[in-house]
This record gives C-alpha cells, structure tokens and sequence, in this order.
C-alpha cells in the first residue's frame, strides 16, 4: 500500500491556500472538484454548494460515503467604526483570544482583498498598562486595516461593508520532525487525505469493494453540512480531527476513531468494525470520546437518515487554534480508510 505522503500534503497547502470561512467556499471546493476529477471520478455540486465526487465499486447496490469538511473558522465584518476599524462576528466556534494578533485578509463582495490585522482595542501595553489584560472578547477586539484609514468613510470607499468576509493566515508549516502546523487543518486535511485515496484507487486501477462517493461539505463549522445523500449509501464516515489535550485519549500519531460526540454516541458495531480493521493490519489507532465537538456524520444521524455512521481523522492539538498534527496520524488515517473501502 503506497500512500502518497507528500501528495497529500502539497494538496493540503493548496486548499489552504484559499480562504473559505463558511458561507464563502466556492473557490476551495472548485478546486477540489477539479482534482477529484483529475483521477477520473464523476464529481456534482449540490443545489446548497457541496460537492460529490463518485468513484464507482465493484458493489453497486450498496454504496459508501466519505465526507470531509471545506469550510473553515473565520469572521464576518458586522460594524464600522468612526476611526476606520472593524468590529466583527465569529464564522463558526474559536476562541476569541485565539486569532488575537493574527494578519488576515477582508474580501470585499465584489472579490477585492485587503490586508488587516486582528487586535485588542487595548493593544499598547505602554498607553493601557495592566488594562491590557482586559478580556478578549466581541466588545473588545477590532481589525486594523493596512490602508490609510481615519474614518467610516474611508472604509467604505475602500469597498469594504458590512457582511464581508474576514480570514486569517494560516501560518502552516510541516517540520523536518514530521509536524503539521496550520491554521484550519481541520478540515482540509481530511480533504487532502480523500483526494489522495481516489488517486490510490485510480492509479492503481482498483476498484473499492462498494461503490463510494467523497462528499466534501461546505457548511460543517455552522452545524449543516451535509445533504442530499445518495440514495444508495448504506454507511457513512465522516473523517474529521481527533482531539488532542487534556481529558483526551488520542494522540498526534495514531488515527482517532470517535465513541462519541457533543451530540450522539456513534453505532458501536460500525467503530468496532473500524477498530478492528485497524487491529488485523498493524495501524496505530486510539478510541475517544469529544465534548465540544459534532461532525457531518452525527449531522446526517440528527435529520433523521437512515444511515449506519462512523467518524475518524488525524489526531489534532490545539483544536480551532493554531492546529498540529504528526505525519504518522495522516498516514494512520489514510490506511484505515483504504483498508476499510477495500
């Protein structure tokens, strides 16, 4: 089984590359509906934005789903203030804290991109003193854009409103001690990860056992990502991050298989299946339970789909902050998936 590690990963920078905060991912899926197709899957676009990418099996009477998430954390301009910042709104669940300090670009509605940075109203220890440590929070925290700006006229003339979209940096990084450092890994590592297994199938002219199509969700972080299942697809996996911290069991270079989220336990004799796929074939696997944490799998149980539903993924520290893996959780995850599609 040769997984292409670097493939993956360069596919990864490539859709990191391109903001997509909810509500704002046509580009990123576009181009993942492009490579999809490179490896010669039929590829849709829902009416909603998603994309489903098919490859066929040898089964196609019971069909599979693999779902990874394109849309990501980000903001969204909700006021302007008289000496030309911007107050914003949260696009999904981070911290406040968590993107203080952070350069970002504001995308105008007609597509024009403006540098910014994120920062406290009291940002200068030398003006604010021990006021600096004052809360973070939607009250107190601002964008500075990197215009020459004085006034809300000013802003608007630059073509900024309210209602555009505000993204951050992701800053990412691979180590030459196998670490992935990034800005929203989840979730478009998992969708470099399914774009890397439809080249292993078509590459090597194999087919999976069931017929399986790759939905790639652009509304995960808000809680609706995925609808419109095909009709035949009897299970379903969302590959989304394991968490990584305290009170957790997974670590960065295993492939974490859910037991249970914030909003369902998973089918017990689905995980079980996925354990022991991993037991049979040597993969380093742990099993946790998430609090704080929901994906398209528990989604799709909670509209009331007929569906057999698992969830797994790279193991993630600093989840919805600045994110990191190990190369040895991708590659973990990326066999387990394999394994089980064969």
């Amino acid at each position: 089984m040769q997984i292409n590690t670097e493939n993956i990963l360069n596919k990864m920078k490539k859709y990191l590359e391109i903001p997509s905060p909810g509500g704002f991912t046509k580009e990123a899926t576009l181009e993942v509906k492009k490579d999809f197709e490179m490896y010669g899957l039929k590829t849709k676009l829902t009416n909603k934005g998603a994309l489903i990418a098919t490859l066929e099996g040898e089964n196609d009477e019971e069909h599979v789903m693999i779902t990874a998430h394109i849309d990501t954390l980000g903001c969204m301009v909700n006021d302007i203030t008289s000496d030309g910042k911007l107050k914003y709104k949260k696009v999904g669940g981070s911290s406040w804290s968590s993107i203080e300090g952070e350069n970002c670009y504001i995308i105008t509605r007609k597509g024009k991109k403006i540098r910014g940075s994120i920062i406290p109203i009291m940002a200068s220890a030398h003006i604010y003193g021990p006021a600096k440590n004052d809360p973070r929070e939607e009250s107190s925290m601002r964008v500075r854009i990197d215009e020459d700006v004085n006034s809300k006229e000013d802003v608007l003339n630059l073509g900024i409103n309210i209602g555009d979209f505000i993204c951050l940096d992701t800053r990412t990084e691979v180590t030459e001690s196998g670490f992935v450092k990034s800005r929203y890994l989840d979730d478009k590592l998992a969708v470099a990860i399914l774009v890397e297994i439809a080249r292993y199938f078509s590459e090597n002219n194999i087919k999976p056992k069931y017929t399986t199509h790759f939905f790639i969700s652009n509304y995960e972080e808000i809680g609706h990502g995925v609808a419109g299942i095909p009709e035949k697809v009897k299970e379903m996996i969302a590959v989304d991050i394991g968490i990584v911290g305290k009170g957790q069991n997974s670590d960065e270079h295993s492939v974490s298989i859910a037991a249970m989220d914030g909003r369902s336990p998973y089918d017990f004799e689905f995980r079980n299946k996925l354990v022991d796929i991993a037991e049979e074939n040597n993969i380093r696997y742990k099993v946790d339970l998430y609090n704080f944490y929901s994906s398209d799998s528990t989604h799709v149980a909670e509209q009331g789909k007929d569906v057999n539903f698992a969830s797994l993924g790279p193991a993630v520290d600093a989840s919805h902050h600045y994110e990191r893996t190990h190369i040895d959780s991708i590659i973990n995850t990326t066999k387990l998936l394999l394994m089980y599609l064969n």
